[in-house]
């Protein structure tokens, strides 16, 4: 019995052994349909809280530009467009040009104050020693006072007659009399900003806590070993591996002293003289006492623009110097 000749079956692609067109044209568009479908699902998850945050977050933003750029009154009417008229207000009152110098100044001080000693703080509560626990509780527990009860300890304690303050220091015979802290332009604001900076250590030092927790010890075993000296140390290990902790805690001080309004509204309501304003005491003062809420929505917005871009340019600067770090430990 012969056989006829074998049915040879073409070959399945060129010589690379790759699929037929039809095949990769097919896999193609099934890749490029799966690219397009998967990044659909976490919007789709994230669309509610995300409209209800932009919700929250847009409509206060809407209504503060609405009203300063009308002329209202000190009951909330709106009597009529103004324009930028409440800009220009706001720029010519000399108050409002001293209240954003010391804001400038109160931020920068608490800030660098606050993280200058949140940083020895905390590598001391990070260390292994008898009452750990009951030394990091004290060091917290401020955290979880209300600040207007600070502010008004505080306030008491700088009283002129009978606060522990002056009363220590003319036991101490450091002072012959009393001296008016809260009452004296050039005493009251750095008594502010020392009040500031005992109030923000807690939360920095919780914050840097929490990075030199995760830095492993092996590190410093290995330092040892190989001869570093404590400064060493912290200089080449615990300062870099901490930076980013260290950004964080700049980043959110400075959002949270900028708008800080109880130390200074409860210690001395911006006096004397108008001395300790700053942006956010002056915008109080504009909308509730004076009755002009237009010109207080215009130094809102202003604070907002400031702080957006505070923000913006310090994590450019930062994501920088991240990026020329890595390229010379490359």
């Amino acid at each position: 019995m012969t056989m006829g000749p074998l049915k040879q079956t073409p070959p399945a692609g060129p010589a690379t052994g790759e699929a037929p067109a039809p095949t990769r044209a097919r896999n193609r568009m099934s890749r490029s349909q799966r690219a397009v479908a998967v990044p659909r699902a976490p919007w789709l998850l994230i669309v509610p809280s995300l409209a209800l945050a932009l919700f929250i977050i847009s409509y206060p933003i809407f209504n503060i530009v609405y009203q300063s750029l009308h002329d209202v009154s000190r009951f909330g009417q709106i009597r009529g467009f103004s324009g930028l008229q409440n800009f220009y207000n706001v720029f010519a009152d000399p108050v409002f040009l001293s209240a954003l110098q010391n804001t400038l100044i109160w931020t920068f001080c608490v800030v660098v104050g606050t993280v200058a000693i949140s940083v020895p703080v905390a590598l001391i509560l990070n260390q292994d020693f008898y009452g750990r626990g009951i030394a990091r509780t004290i060091v917290m527990l401020p955290w979880s006072v209300s600040l207007t009860m600070t502010a008004v300890v505080w306030r008491w304690a700088f009283n002129d007659d009978y606060g522990m303050v002056n009363v220590t220091l003319q036991r101490l015979g450091m002072i012959s009399g009393p001296i008016h802290w809260l009452a004296t332009p050039q005493y009251a604001f750095p008594v502010e900003i020392a009040v500031g900076i005992l109030v923000s250590i807690p939360f920095t030092t919780t914050i840097l806590l929490g990075g030199l927790s995760s830095v492993p010890g092996d590190i410093y075993e290995a330092a040892r070993i190989d001869g570093a000296s404590a400064w060493q140390q912290f200089r080449q290990l615990t300062l870099p591996l901490l930076k980013p902790f260290i950004n964080m805690a700049i980043l959110l001080n400075v959002i949270y002293v900028f708008n800080s309004f109880p130390i200074i509204w409860v210690m001395t309501q911006g006096g004397p003289d108008d001395s300790t304003h700053i942006l956010v005491t002056y915008l109080y003062e504009l909308g509730f006492r004076l009755g002009r809420p237009g010109e207080a929505a215009a130094v809102s917005l202003i604070m907002l623009v400031i702080l957006f871009a505070f923000s913006v340019a310090y994590l450019r600067v930062q994501a920088k110097r991240g990026g020329g770090a890595e390229g010379d430990l490359a």
